[in-house]
């Protein structure tokens, strides 16, 4: 009888190891983010124009066609990837 409850437990036990697995969340990565100033990694800012993120950070490594309604398009350059509606910048996203 003591074998069969051991058993038991050890089966019970067993069946709840996959809830104690869990992922990295992206948390600390976003944290991680260098500032945006000039000791940290200077990027364009929400709101700014196409023309004066050309004007400011030069031609971009890659310019991908807008997609979607608004459209959204973005020019990825070295460090980072800045993300458009329209003409305007919606987001700035540092590559890792």
């Amino acid at each position: 009888m003591k074998s069969i409850t051991t058993l038991f437990l050890v089966a019970a036990m067993a069946s709840f190891a996959p809830l104690t697995v869990a992922d990295v969340l992206l948390i600390d990565a976003i944290s991680e983010v260098p500032a945006n100033s000039s000791e940290g990694l200077p990027r364009p800012r929400t709101g700014q124009t196409m023309d004066s993120v050309r004007t400011q950070f030069g031609t971009p490594e890659q310019e991908m066609p807008w997609v979607g309604e608004p459209p959204i398009s973005r020019w990825v350059y070295a460090d980072f990837t800045v993300y458009f509606e329209h003409e305007y910048v919606i987001n700035t996203v540092v590559h890792r």
